[in-house]
């Protein structure tokens, strides 16, 4: 699949090694262009990195691995398979939940064994239920994918409504966007605790699933067509995107933080680096949240190129635990959530803006397997552990007595459902206030803009800006958030990008009596 259009040649630098810029870097590089990668941190991969904690590396960032197809696609595009850079197996357990101590939920990659897990649980009208739910979930993904998903980005409904087809009106309506995400799962599940269970989907963006539309629904089909365990975690998967963006010639540079984007001609032009080292380019791509764009934190000269985002409008930031430690009672998964007893009650308080005083807890075992019986490693396991919390850490300072209040809630979540860790406990928390020092002028949202309205979809920046030569991609940006999205946004900013150089490149010839083109101080060569 040809992802970027024909062969193209330009300078292009990339700001930021995420998921969405390695992905853009890669596919530009594949078709020619010359590419330099620079990245703040000693890492690659963004927010996926590793943290050391009791001189165990313990996997950061994202950890829930779908929509695999659209890595294979990336990795063909260079010449390359996913197979031969990560070690990836297919998970039987997509997730083991629980609300107290008497039992859990598995969910499995089979969805009728899915259904006769929730029958026991829940009852046989729960298993009925989950399979209407799932046959929805399925709908709104194939309505979506092409048109949303996999196109490009519209400011509007119309456009995406015309490609699937006015004359389609009974799919425009199964995407539900006018409906609240709650409100549709209590359709389909009276059980609450199965309500919340998939409410929780809508966190995955970064959202409410009270505040969240109906059409985040689709996540649950994502999530049912295959979750994929990846050895050393997603920041594994990040730097084989790294080595193959290389193998194409792309320059990645770490500790190379970018100070300012410069402009000529009305145009972006360069980058000039917090060392004073500048480097010229004829397209630079932000692979970051635009806020930093927006706020001024690249320039003067590039704060009007994307609209800003209202506080109000931010994601959901986080509460990370990055942890080393024994763990007793409860059967751990590979993926695990622990239920508050309260879920809008959960939500409410991260709306005033405050951590929730009992949360609902995910928790990653790193080093267990996603089977029916995953045993524990001997001594000592590593855990990534995760509780929603307000974007607020460019206001909010969390004192050693709030994040000690934070990290016992919990605590006391998971005791309620069975699991004991070690006390005290090894670990590393990231508050928003740290997550805003990492990636900042967002206050650590750590999914962009949260989609809560019909609306929010279509408000998400796309990969062109106001300015010409200044791209955006990456989680923040269309078409959502998450690792597979992330790669999406980077297919489309490759794909725009070489369309916008081939026009650029036949207006140029037909300008030039005899079709001949001249390289500029401001285009570059375009092939």
């Amino acid at each position: 699949m040809d992802h970027t259009g024909g062969r193209v040649s330009a300078r292009v630098a990339v700001i930021g090694a995420g998921i969405g810029g390695l992905t853009s870097a890669a596919l530009l590089a594949a078709r020619g262009c010359d590419v330099t990668v620079l990245e703040k941190e000693a890492w690659v991969g963004g927010k996926a990195r590793r943290v050391l904690v009791d001189g165990a590396e313990v996997d950061g960032g994202p950890t829930v691995f779908t929509y695999r197809e659209v890595f294979d696609e990336v990795f063909a595009a260079c010449g390359a398979r996913l197979d031969d850079h990560v070690k990836v197996a297919r998970a039987e357990v997509i997730a083991r939940h629980a609300w107290d101590a008497r039992g859990s939920l598995d969910l499995y990659d089979d969805p009728e064994r899915s259904a006769d897990a929730v029958g026991a649980f829940a009852g046989a009208e729960a298993a009925r239920g989950l399979r209407a739910f799932m046959r929805e979930a399925q709908r709104i993904f194939e309505v979506l994918e092409d048109p949303f998903l996999r196109g490009d980005k519209a400011s509007t409904p119309l456009p995406m409504m015309w490609k699937i087809g006015p004359w389609k009106i009974a799919d425009m309506l199964a995407m539900r966007p006018f409906d609240r995400m709650w409100d549709a799962l209590g359709e389909h599940f009276r059980d609450p605790r199965l309500q919340q269970l998939f409410g929780r989907y809508a966190t995955y963006c970064g959202s409410s699933p009270f505040a969240a539309p109906a059409t985040l629904m689709l996540i649950a089909h994502l999530e049912a067509r295959g979750v994929w365990l990846i050895e050393g975690g997603i920041h594994a998967l990040a730097r084989a995107l790294a080595t193959i963006a290389e193998r194409q010639g792309a320059r990645v540079r770490t500790n190379a933080g970018v100070a300012e984007v410069l402009t000529a001609g009305g145009r972006a032009s360069g980058v000039r680096l917090a060392s004073g080292e500048v480097i010229p380019a004829d397209i630079v791509i932000c692979n970051g949240d635009p806020s930093a764009l927006a706020t001024g934190r690249f320039g003067e000269g590039v704060r009007r190129a994307v609209p800003s985002i209202p506080p109000a409008k931010r994601s959901l930031s986080a509460l990370v635990w990055y942890v080393h430690s024994r763990t007793q009672g409860f059967d751990l998964s590979h993926h695990n959530v622990f239920f508050s007893t309260d879920y809008p009650r959960e939500f409410r308080e991260i709306g005033e803006g405050r951590p929730p005083s009992e949360p609902t807890v995910y928790v990653c075992a790193i080093d267990r397997g996603a089977g029916d019986k995953a045993p524990p490693p001997s001594g000592r396991e590593r855990l990534q552990i995760i509780v929603n919390a307000p974007a607020n850490g460019d206001l909010r300072h969390y004192s050693p007595e709030e994040r000690e209040r934070c990290t016992h809630a919990m605590t006391a979540t998971l005791k309620r459902c069975g699991l004991t860790l070690e006390d005290p406990l090894e670990h590393q928390l990231m508050t928003p206030e740290d997550w805003e020092g990492l990636f900042p002028a967002t206050g650590g949202a750590l999914y962009g803009r949260a989609s809560h309205g019909w609306a929010a979809s279509f408000q998400r920046q796309g990969p062109r800006t106001r300015l010409p030569g200044l791209y955006c991609a990456g989680g923040a940006t269309h078409p959502a958030a998450g690792v597979p999205m992330a790669a999406l946004s980077g297919q489309l900013a490759a794909r725009v990008i070489a369309k916008d150089l081939a026009s650029m490149k036949t207006f140029r010839q037909a300008a030039i009596p005899g079709g001949m083109s001249t390289p500029s101080a401001t285009t570059g060569n375009m092939g």
